[in-house]
């Protein structure tokens, strides 16, 4: 449980990140909060000869109001999240989520960039960012670009990030319907998903139900085709291709997509009145 060595530098400012990955490459990682990447280190999943620390650059944290998304910079914390007020008012969901990762260490330390740059399936706030439609905003030696999320998760911790890359936004569109939910079953309360699905509005995204953060499509067509929510919920798992672990099976998966699905349409229901 001892990580391979590495060399370890601090940036002070997003430009000296940039130009550390810019010389290391394939050989270097980004590290903020650590409650990512550490994990797989520890079990030298991950071998990075050259960590980036970027938890300390300012100006990268902070939750605001722009004219037609909230922006959220990259380093901001899940507990900022959980317990902004402006989210609580525009973008409820996404407060609710941050709120059940974890415990509260993992929330004063983890950040939402950390989380999506490292492409798990079964983090929560990636398939949030999903279901909102959200725009991942990079910075590289070829200036800033925008990503769209559902272009962004390419697969097993794999995103559409270059080595020499830097998230520092996430910008979410403001909801058009009071209609959200969030319901995950862990094993025990501080775990990851074994499955959790995400609603707002008719957007249905899921957790660890294939090797990226996933749209559930079809219950999505269903919606829009008028279909009630049971029969909508039913077809939460196609196109879905679960793994098995220690928790689950991927049929006893399955069955939870349908259950929280329909639970989570339910919810968002009664919310939106």
């Amino acid at each position: 449980m001892i990580p391979a060595r590495f060399v370890y530098r601090r940036a002070g400012t997003a430009e000296e990140a940039l130009s550390l990955l810019a010389e290391h490459g394939d050989d270097a990682k980004v590290i903020a909060g650590g409650h990512s990447l550490l994990p797989l280190m520890k079990l030298r999943l991950s071998v990075p000869e050259f960590l980036v620390d970027i938890g300390r650059v300012p100006d990268l944290s902070y939750i605001r109001g722009e004219d037609d998304h909230i922006a959220i910079g990259a380093l901001t914390r899940y507990h900022d999240l959980e317990h902004s007020d402006l989210l609580a008012e525009e973008l409820p969901l996404l407060a609710n989520a941050s709120g059940k990762v974890g415990d509260p260490q993992v929330r004063h330390r983890g950040t939402i960039g950390g989380s999506i740059a490292h492409g798990d399936s079964a983090s929560d706030v990636p398939a949030v960012v999903l279901a909102l439609d959200g725009v991942l905003v990079v910075s590289g030696p070829s200036g800033v670009r925008e990503i769209p999320s559902g272009e962004f998760f390419r697969g097993p911790f794999e995103t559409a990030l270059e080595p020499d890359e830097l998230l520092t936004e996430i910008r979410l569109p403001r909801p058009a319907s009071p209609a959200w939910s969030f319901q995950k079953l862990t094993s025990r309360a501080i775990d990851w998903a074994i499955v959790a699905v995400v609603v707002q509005g008719e957007s249905v995204a899921l957790v660890n139900m294939g090797s990226t953060p996933l749209r559930a499509t079809a219950v999505e067509r269903a919606l829009a085709d008028g279909a009630a929510i049971p029969d909508a919920a039913a077809q939460a798992a196609e196109g879905t291709s679960p793994f098995a672990d220690r928790n689950a099976g991927p049929d006893y998966r399955r069955h939870l997509a349908r259950v929280l699905t329909r639970r989570a349409l339910e919810e968002a229901a009664t919310r939106a009145g």
